[in-house]
């Protein structure tokens, strides 16, 4: 663990009027870990891809539109590099600012009641992280993570703190059934709102989930392992039914997210150094193709004005740059060998399996029905006769966009030891020390 220490006079004191010191614990403390150096390049790079996608867009002009982006950037590294719950919870609430006003002030104008929803459901959630938080303090008289990573909290307590974490986070992930905020916020939000939304604030729960909630009430896992496992592969099922089905071509791609993003929870819950590993390069995995497909779509949308596959057809012949960058975008998110996915999914489906032979194959109905959704979406969008007279191709920064995006995808497929030799070490220092808490539980 490398530690920037920006402020901790020991602990910051606060005198009351009746003249006694109370020392409430906190710090501002700052550092990474294996996981967290992953997940600020991550959160880094999403930034980039994001200002690249939107370089020129209308709203790229806007100053404001730059000012949320940053912020957003600001919030982000600040929540994965925070080494005290409280802070955590601070960066945690202040990532929703950005993210709300993007989509208050450039998405669509008849919004509003689907932004309402994503702001009070995430809003109500995290409320229940910031009492888990308060209890662990109390317990354990300090805020530090060093220090409440080693606090044995007895089951009954945790279990409460484990639940309201795991409300927060389920929202935000989010797993089945909290998840009715997403596909009509996704359909609604400006093209680098839902990006942001999907590549990376989702990836702030799926952190939380491997850093603060388990380890730090781990005597509950063995309560709510089930019940999160079989929400998860429920979500999976759910997701990409309905993907099937949806004739939106954003909220096919919303459905799909809900699906993967089943299985890493999935995998999370059965808490492995082989399902850790999984879950972390199906993140990174999943940042990508989240860019990638909403990158695709908003596309079609600006050039077409609309979202419905009924309407679309022949892209590809039209503009044949797009049609070839999208197809290799949708083969990259069905995982086929040699990418990314393959190798997250892979681990993931293993670990499940491991756990639970039905809910291991359960979980890989997701590779079989991912397939049928989306070669039916790239089917109806982009090959048949032509449904359209005009569509302008790619430009020079949409073009980079999707190569890099490709170029890493293929990279990691090739070479996941990259990711894995950086988050090894901190999974089994983190599993230790759980292993370390239970026994003086015990």
């Amino acid at each position: 663990m490398t530690r920037l220490l920006l402020f901790d006079p020991k602990y910051m004191e606060y005198l009351f009027h009746s003249g006694k010191v109370y020392k409430l614990g906190l710090t501002f403390e700052m550092g990474y870990d294996g996981i967290g150096i992953v997940m600020l390049a991550l959160s880094n790079l999403v930034i980039f891809l994001v200002a690249l996608a939107n370089f020129n867009k209308e709203e790229a002009n806007a100053p404001r539109f730059a000012g949320l982006i940053f912020l957003m950037q600001f919030g982000l590294n600040g929540l994965f590099a925070a080494q005290d719950a409280v802070m955590f919870y601070i960066f945690w609430e202040f990532t929703l600012i950005p993210v709300f006003l993007m989509l208050y002030w450039f998405g669509a104008k008849e919004n509003n009641r689907t932004l309402l929803k994503f702001f009070l459901y995430t809003l109500f959630g995290s409320l229940f992280m910031l009492l888990s938080i308060l209890a662990i303090g109390v317990y354990s008289n300090s805020y530090a993570y060093e220090t409440i990573q080693y606090t044995a909290i007895p089951a009954k307590y945790a279990c409460w703190i484990f639940s309201g974490f795991l409300i927060a986070f389920a929202v935000k992930v989010p797993l089945f059934p909290f998840h009715t905020w997403q596909p009509n916020t996704y359909s609604t939000a400006p093209m680098a709102g839902t990006m942001l939304l999907s590549a990376i604030m989702l990836k702030m729960a799926l952190f939380g989930m491997i850093k603060w909630m388990i380890p730090l009430s781990f005597s509950a896992l063995p309560t709510w392992q089930w019940p999160v496992i079989i929400l998860s592969v429920i979500g999976i099922l759910y997701g990409a039914f309905i993907a099937m089905r949806e004739y939106n071509i954003r909220k096919v791609f919303a459905f799909a997210s809900i699906s993967h993003l089943g299985l890493i929870v999935a995998g999370i819950m059965v808490f492995t150094v082989d399902s850790l590993q999984g879950s972390i390069i199906q993140m990174v995995n999943h940042s990508l193709i989240a860019i990638g497909l909403f990158f695709a779509a908003g596309i079609i949308e600006q050039r077409l004005g609309t979202s419905n596959l009924n309407e679309m057809g022949g892209i590809a012949k039209i503009a044949p740059r797009f049609g070839f960058w999208f197809g290799v975008i949708m083969f990259v998110s069905l995982s086929v060998p040699m990418t990314a996915g393959f190798i997250g999914e892979f681990l993931l489906i293993k670990s499940v399996f491991e756990f639970n032979s039905w809910m291991g194959i359960l979980s890989a109905l997701t590779l079989v029905i991912g397939a049928v959704y989306m070669i039916r979406a790239y089917q109806m969008s982009s090959m048949g006769a032509p449904k359209i007279t005009a569509f302008k191709d790619l430009m020079w920064n949409e073009i980079s966009v999707f190569a890099i995006i490709a170029i890493l995808a293929l990279s990691l497929g090739l070479y996941p030891d990259f990711i894995f030799s950086i988050v090894k070490p901190s999974i089994k220092h983190m599993l230790e020390a759980v292993a370390d808490t239970q026994l003086i539980i015990k």
